[in-house]
Order: C-alpha cells, then sequence, then structure tokens
C-alpha cells in the first residue's frame, strides 16, 4: 500500500461541500455589493446597511429556490428582489428600473466575489487525501463559474446542483446522487456546509456524518450532536475533525 493510500484511510473517501457561503462567500460579497448600490442611490441610504443587507438575503432565501430549481427564470427572482427592496425604503420602481437596479447589482457583485478564507486551500491539502465533491442549491453554469473563478476546479470530482437535478436540498435525494456519481456510501461521506437545515439535516437524512461551517457564531437549532466549525484556519483542525469522525465512525 502506498503512503498517500495509508494516509486516506484516515478521511472519509467522499468529503461533500456546500458552495455559497462555505466555499465562496456569498454574504459578505453581497454585503460590499450592497454597499456600493447604497452609496449611488440615495433611497437605498434611507435604511442602514445591515438592514438592507439582512433583508436582502432574507428575500433571497424566498425567491431564490424557486429559480434554481426551474419553477420561474432567475432573472424574475433577482428583479423581484430589488422591487422589494427598494419599496422597503419607500422608492416604488417599475419592473424595467427593478431589473436594472438588479443588473447593477450583480456587476458590483461579480466584482467584488471572494472566497471564504482557506476554503481553496483546505480543498487542495483534503485533495490530495481523499475525494472532493459540491453540492449547491443554485444553477449549474454559475457554479461552474465560481469553480473556475476559485481556481478549485482540480479538486472537485463531483459537483452535483439543484438546477441539473430539479430538486433541492434538503432533499435526501440530491445528496444520494451526490454519493453515487462518486460512488461511495452515506458512511463513507461527510458533508461540511453553513446551512443548518439544508446541508445538516438534509445529509443526515442519507446517513452521512455532518459538519456545520458556522464562522457567524448562530446558536444551534437543535441539540444535535453534529461537529461545528467557525472557520477553516487553521487547516489541520478540519482534517483532525474529519479524522475524529472517521476513527470513532460517528454518525452524527
Amino acid at each position: 500500500m502506498t503512503r498517500a493510500r495509508e494516509l486516506a484511510r484516515d478521511l472519509p473517501r467522499l468529503v461533500l461541500f456546500d458552495m455559497d457561503d462555505t466555499i465562496f462567500d456569498h454574504s459578505m460579497t453581497c454585503r460590499a455589493a450592497i454597499a456600493r448600490l447604497r452609496r449611488e442611490h440615495p433611497y437605498l441610504r434611507r435604511r442602514s446597511l445591515t438592514e438592507l443587507w439582512g433583508d436582502y438575503l432574507g428575500l433571497q432565501n424566498t425567491t431564490h429556490p424557486d429559480g434554481v430549481i426551474g419553477r420561474r427564470s432567475p432573472d424574475g427572482a433577482r428583479t423581484e428582489r430589488w422591487e422589494r427592496l427598494a419599496r422597503s425604503c419607500g422608492a416604488s420602481l417599475s419592473v424595467e428600473e427593478s431589473a436594472a437596479l438588479s443588473r447593477t447589482y450583480r456587476d458590483r457583485y461579480q466584482a467584488l466575489r471572494r472566497p471564504i478564507d482557506g476554503a481553496p486551500q483546505l480543498l487542495a491539502r483534503l485533495h490530495r487525501r481523499t475525494r472532493i465533491g459540491i453540492v449547491s442549491n443554485n444553477e449549474l453554469a454559475e457554479q461552474e463559474e465560481k469553480i473556475r473563478f476559485l481556481g478549485i476546479g482540480a479538486c472537485v470530482d463531483v459537483l452535483v446542483v439543484s438546477a441539473e437535478l430539479g430538486i433541492a436540498k434538503p432533499d435526501p435525494r440530491i445528496f444520494r446522487a451526490a454519493l453515487d456519481r462518486a460512488g461511495v456510501g452515506a458512511d463513507d461521506a461527510v458533508m461540511i456546509g453553513d446551512s443548518w437545515e439544508n446541508d445538516v439535516v438534509g445529509a443526515r437524512g442519507v446517513g452521512m456524518r455532518t459538519v456545520w461551517f458556522n464562522r457567524f457564531r448562530l446558536p444551534r437549532p437543535d441539540a444535535l450532536p453534529v461537529a461545528e466549525l467557525g472557520s477553516f484556519r487553521p487547516l489541520r483542525n478540519v482534517e483532525s475533525i474529519l479524522m475524529t469522525l472517521v476513527e470513532g465512525n460517528l454518525l452524527n
């Protein structure tokens, strides 16, 4: 047995990651883009940046899922978010004005993108010893572009997105699809993600071990014995958690 294969026995055969707010820093990119628009549009300054940011993320949570499984167009969902956010500031925008604001936001967002600190380095480190997959509620082309932007293509063995399958996390079928593509059983895989409901509860539904990536230090929704990370730094801490899950055969 080679040294690499011997080491690989210490890690799960497959480590699955969520993309947005686990590998790619969606929330803080969103906040930075909204800050730019707030400087450019006086009516947005009627509310604080923190209020606008929180409301936008909330609106995204309610309108995004239908867009990524084909029930509505993603552009339509984005336009609606900005129409509603402008309305919360006392501005009444037409559909055309809301769509233009949405496009401007998208331009700012693309220019300000960033990874989660340590995430690309972690994937590269783990990939030397195990297989890596991404399971995401989004469009295929958008997540493929993020993989290119982050420079992690060589580390990603499996990519499963909701728009491709027409189902979204926490539906257990999306996790089963990732396991099937990797040829790995649930007891040989771990899911790491920031969403308690989508990533932790969803992956547990198929018998996977899970790690909650909780960088905003949110309170636990319940008392499930789930491993938790607030940061990917130092990288060896993540490896230690994964090794502990394997050694103890702990199904969270």
